[in-house]
Formats: structure tokens, sequence, C-alpha cells
């Protein structure tokens, strides 16, 4: 029996070495496969890149006329955005970065002035805000049923703000 031991021991480590050496292989053989997997995907994407890009090149230019926009479409884009002189005028009133500092704290401080109140489970909150000039802003304020704008003015003492809300209408 003591000779027995040893060479079922012997023959347990074989079994297991014979073991993971086939799941070795197993392993090894499956990725060699996904590699090849990989690889065509990234091949036929490659040739898909290059169609793609070869027929970029057929594309017509696109027309040469330039459209001119109405008189009024520019002030739009102009719309709250504050001169030299109103950045320089409430920099001195303490107000670091004027257009951002003023929207921050109009955005702290819109529960107090917005003149309506949410409907229907929406919450009534600014969604879009505009500085006009070194006193007056203007905003949009929605609860996702309702809405409108309202015409603000502010005063800025000491780096502090105060609103004051002038109009508002409902859309």
């Amino acid at each position: 029996m003591r000779n027995l031991l040893p060479w079922i021991l012997a023959a347990a480590f074989l079994f297991l070495a014979l073991y993971f050496y086939w799941q070795k292989n197993e392993a090894e053989s499956r990725l060699s496969i996904a590699d090849n997997q990989v690889a065509e995907i990234d091949q036929e994407l490659e040739e898909q890149t290059e169609a793609i890009d070869s027929l970029e090149g057929m594309v017509l230019p696109p027309d040469t006329m330039e459209l001119v926009p109405p008189g009024g479409a520019a002030f739009v884009d102009e719309l709250g955005s504050l001169s030299q002189s109103d950045v320089q005028r409430l920099r001195r009133k303490g107000l670091q970065n004027p257009e951002t500092d003023l929207m921050n704290d109009l955005s702290r401080k819109q529960e107090e002035l917005l003149p309506t109140k949410g409907v229907l489970g929406g919450t009534m909150t600014i969604r879009d805000s505009r500085i006009l000039s070194d006193h007056y802003a203007m905003a949009y304020y929605e609860d996702g049923h309702i809405g409108g704008y309202m015409l603000l003015k502010y005063e800025v003492k000491d780096g502090k703000v105060t609103w004051k809300v002038l109009d508002s209408s409902r859309l």
C-alpha cells in the first residue's frame, strides 16, 4: 500500500498537468480565432473608410453665392453681449467676470424673481438669459407646460447684485 500512494499521486499530478495543458491550448485557440475576427473587421472598416473618403471628394462645392440675412437677424446674435465699456464699469463695481457672475447670480435668485409658479407638476425655471447692458437683462422661463419672457433691471454695488423684474409676458 505504501508503494501505491506515490503512484496514485504521480498519476493525479500527471492528469492535472495534461488537463491544464489542454485548457491552455483551447484558450490560445479561441484567442487566435478572436484575433482573426478583429483583424477582418478592422480591414472591412478601413475599406469602408477609404470608400467614404473617395466619395467625399466627389461632393460638389457649396454654392458660391452668399446669402445676406435680413437686417434684424444679426441683432439676435449680438443680443446679450456686453460692450467693453459695460464690462469695465461692472468690474469697477466689484464683479470679476461680469457676464458670468450676473448669470450665475440670476440663476441663484430665480425663485424669488419668477412671476409665475409651475403648473401640472412642472418646476418653473429660467432656461435662457441674456445680459443686455450694464443695467438690464432678459430671461426666458418655463416649466415644460407654460413659459414667458421677463425684462429685468439689476444694480451692482460692491460686488453684490440686486434684481428687479420690470416686465414679464407669458407665452
